[in-house]
């Protein structure tokens, strides 16, 4: 943990995709019904599902110190536990590996996201960012939901052999498989202790003999929260993705959390534009990515290899335009050149241009357009960086330039 950070919190956060056994795209083709690819450029879009998995969203609550009611992916605050030393025992059999079985991703290390590259041993911590990042992403998955990933150590050959022989056809590459260790009055005591105590997810794991599944996360992305937003908390978030074979048992916490969404993407899109909740900037993006995969298999197999690039450490910056408010990405033809990744200034940029004429005099685009807090389009022409996707197309649509900013 490092508590040297002024203007920003580390946190941690797991976007889970879990398979529906919905009607799939290849049963589709048998009954010769061909789904299209969701596009969310269009305001009519069609509520006939073509995701054969949902993705879990927590509702906050209303009385939440950052983003009240908005419904965001499971994680929080990193902890000193995650980081504790402690963990050594719980993962001794991997100790020697490079970090822990995750390896290292291919990303040069001078642009790698500080909140990966820090040395966490001139912190205090033999615990890699990598695992304690994945660490703190299942406690909270834990406290909020109620979902336990984690993997019995009486699989740690099977673990290994995986990560000896990645490409062999005999090891499976399917999503996970969860293990249900307790039943839910066992399950509901140790959430509660642990949400007592952090420390206690380290007693937890010791006392049933199993290990956070670190393996079953694959690194996805890096936000900072950025200025102009009504909170004064700024967090320096990881994100991973887990792809699941079956929806776990869910169960809110009835505290920071007062509701659970299990739902398609393009379902749960469809609910922001019907303003029938509401969704911060990343949750808004990061949708929009796994849209392109309307199969689950397809979206595990593209985490798992692109993971191994690496992120992108991605700060919006608003600019506030005549008729929309505008959060602009790295690489945008106006993304200033001195971003304050420092959290300690942080600016709100103002232009007297509107909608389309930022969007005619621009030939790289990176950025979110916002007409009122539900009314969206994500605009993106330039290629990622770290073989990863952008988002498809736009949410909604203004009507005309004329259009007018609820913000």
């Amino acid at each position: 943990m490092n508590l040297a950070l002024r203007h920003w919190k580390e946190a941690a956060t797991v976007i889970l995709a879990a398979r529906t056994r919905l009607k799939t795209a290849t049963d589709c083709l048998k009954t010769r019904e061909i789904p299209s690819p969701p596009d969310f450029t269009k305001s009519d879009l069609s509520p006939k599902p073509v995701f054969d998995y949902d993705v879990l969203l927590l509702k906050r609550s209303v009385k939440s110190g950052f983003m009240p009611n908005a419904y965001v992916f499971p994680g929080g605050l990193v902890d000193p536990s995650d980081f504790s030393n402690d963990w050594l025992e719980t993962f001794k059999s991997f100790r020697h590996w490079p970090n822990f079985g995750l390896g290292f991703v291919k990303q040069a290390p001078e642009t790698r996201p500080p909140i990966f590259a820090t040395d966490r041993q001139k912190l205090g911590s033999l615990i890699p960012s990598a695992v304690a990042l994945r660490i703190c992403a299942v406690r909270e998955t834990f406290e909020e939901s109620g979902i336990l990933l984690v993997v019995p150590k009486k699989e740690e050959n099977n673990i290994a052999h995986c990560l000896n022989h990645p490409g062999d056809n005999n090891v499976s590459t399917s999503p996970t498989k969860l293990n249900e260790l307790l039943d839910e009055r066992e399950l509901a005591r140790w959430r509660s202790l642990v949400n007592e105590n952090p420390f206690n997810f380290i007693r937890m794991c010791g006392e049933l003999d199993c290990m956070p599944n670190i393996w079953a996360m694959h690194e996805w992305g890096n936000w900072l929260t950025p200025r102009g937003l009504e909170t004064s908390r700024r967090y320096d978030t990881a994100f991973f993705i887990c792809c699941l074979e079956d929806i776990p048992r869910t169960i809110q916490d009835e505290k920071e959390i007062v509701h659970f969404k299990w739902s398609t993407p393009s379902e749960v899109m469809q609910s922001f534009q019907a303003r029938q909740l509401f969704l911060a900037l990343p949750q808004i993006y990061e949708l929009g990515r796994m849209s392109r995969f309307p199969q689950l298999q397809d979206l595990h197999s593209f985490a798992r290899m692109r993971a191994q690039e690496g992120c992108e450490r991605f700060l919006a910056v608003r600019l506030d335009s005549s008729d929309s408010r505008v959060f602009l990405l790295p690489d945008d033809e106006l993304y200033p050149e001195n971003a304050d990744f420092s959290g300690e200034k942080g600016v709100i940029l103002r232009t007297e241009k509107g909608f389309e004429q930022l969007q005619q005099e621009s030939s790289a685009l990176h950025r979110l357009v916002f007409f009122d807090l539900y009314t969206v389009t994500v605009q993106v022409s330039i290629t990622p960086k770290y073989k990863h996707l952008s988002p498809i197309g736009g949410l909604s649509q203004p009507s005309s330039s004329r259009h007018k900013s609820q913000l």
